[in-house]
Formats: C-alpha cells, structure tokens, sequence
C-alpha cells in the first residue's frame, strides 16, 4: 500500500524509507539525478523521504498512483533544495497528479475592466499557498532540458515572499539589486532571440515559453540549471552563477572535471559547495 510503504500520512515519528530497489528505478530513470556523487545521492534520498512523509498526494479522475510515480516527484522536488532544507517547501501539503495535460479555467480583466474567462491547458501549476499540480505524462519527459516538476517546485521557491516574478528570498551572498540586474538582463536577450527565431531565425537553445515573463523565465532556467547546465553556463554565465548561488549546488561541475570549468561567481570553487 503506498501510504503505507512510504509514510505519507503526517504525524509519524519516523518517515518510511524508499527500498532500494525503487531508489534505483527511479535514480535510472533520471541522469541529473545519477550524476550526484554518493553522498549527495544519500542526502538527497533522504530529503525525499522526509518529503513524502509531510506532503499528500493525491491522483485525478481515474489515474492511480504508485510509489514509482511519487518517489520520482519527491526526488526531482527535493534535487533543488538539496543543500537548503525541506523547510523551503513550509505552507503547502497538496501534490495532484494528473495523468495527463489538464484544464485549468483563467480569467483575466483588460484595460477596459472586461472581464475575460477562458480555458488553458497546462503541464503543470504552482498555487502561492496552496497545492501543486502535475502532469505524469510530462514529469516522464524529464532528463533533456525539460522537466515540469522542477519547474513548478521553483515556482513554489519564488513565492515565498508573493507572486512568482523571479525574485525569490535571496541568501546573503547576493543582492537583490544584482539578481534583478542579471535576471532582467538575461530575460531582455532571451526574449530577443525568441523574436528573431519567430522571424526565422536560429531556435532558442531554452523552451520560448521563458519569454512570457520573468517568473517563467526563472523556473525554465531552474530547469536548464539541474538538466543541461553547461548549455546555461555558456549562453548566460551571470546567470547561471547567480543559480549557483541561490541553489548552492554547481550541477555542471558534476559533468566534467571541475578544473576544466571556468570560476561562477558567489566567490567560491567550483569544485564543491558548502553543506548545511
């Protein structure tokens, strides 16, 4: 039984461990996950146990869940907070799982003050205080640049002071002045070269769908930060190492030797980052 195997019910002493034959399944399915040597692997592991012991799942219309599904939520959930605590995911329980993309109705009010109601179909949706929504079909995908549940789980980051604009709580190694400075900077080219790809020019490197916003841009290159990090390290370097400040891990040091990488920022080695 899955609340059983994996402790979801809150309130319990001690979080179920993942055996670890599903441990494997999931970590094999997932490269940016193998890639962590073993230590953090364990740390990480452990991070996600603790994880499904306090948040509920929960599956729409007739889709089941099986711990193979939660486990591989819970893991890429927790890759970002790895080195931050679990305690960056307080003030929400609720995990939906759909099988597949989903409806969500939307309404908007114009300039004018008309109200506009319409229907989006979506992968994936972060509530500010609330539940996180995911498509399965989607999470599958992840591994190449495209992972909807990292996604969504920095969007659960950047609302904890509000709104999801990319300017989550920052630590102290960097200022909100100088994150703001190297986000918008890097989200005005980035929406500059999806103009010239709608005019036929070369494809972005990144999902377009970054340029709706500087919310959407942080979570798409949180994506590309855990997934293909050397292609966000060579296309906006500032970036990048402003990521590698606030998430405290280096994830392209983890494919190639660390002295073959260039110094990001945050004054430190790229060699390893500081636990906590």
């Amino acid at each position: 039984m899955i609340g059983k195997l994996l402790g979801w019910l809150r309130n319990r002493r001690e979080p179920a461990r993942i055996p670890d034959a599903l441990w494997l399944e999931v970590r094999s399915r997932l490269p940016f996950v193998a890639c962590l040597d073993g230590e953090e692997q364990l740390r990480l592991r452990r991070l996600a146990e603790d994880f499904l012991a306090e948040k509920e799942f929960t599956a729409v219309a007739d889709f089941e869940l099986d711990d193979a599904i939660c486990v591989s939520i819970a893991v890429q959930g927790c890759l970002p907070i790895l080195n931050l605590g679990l305690g960056h995911y307080s003030g929400w329980v609720g995990i939906i799982v759909y099988a597949d993309e989903f409806i969500i109705p939307r309404c908007i009010e114009d300039e004018f003050g008309v109200v506009h109601e319409y229907q989006e179909l979506a992968s994936g949706e972060a509530w500010e205080g609330g539940p996180l929504l995911i498509s399965w079909r989607d999470a599958q995908m992840a591994g190449d640049g495209y992972n909807v549940v990292i996604h969504e789980f920095a969007h659960k980051l950047d609302m904890r002071n509000g709104e999801a604009n990319g300017m989550p709580p920052l630590p102290p190694g960097i200022s909100a002045a100088a994150w703001q400075t190297v986000l918008l900077a890097s989200y005005d080219a980035f929406c500059a070269a999806v103009e010239r790809a709608d005019r036929g020019g070369e494809e972005t490197v990144f999902d377009p769908y970054a340029a709706e916003n500087p919310g959407e841009f942080f979570a798409v290159m949180s994506e590309a930060f855990f997934e293909t990090p050397q292609d966000l390290l060579a296309e906006f370097p500032d970036l990048y190492a402003n990521l590698k400040c606030f998430y405290r891990q280096d994830p392209a040091a983890r494919l190639r030797p660390p002295a073959a990488l260039p110094g990001t920022g945050c004054g430190e080695s790229s060699e390893a980052m500081p636990d906590l």
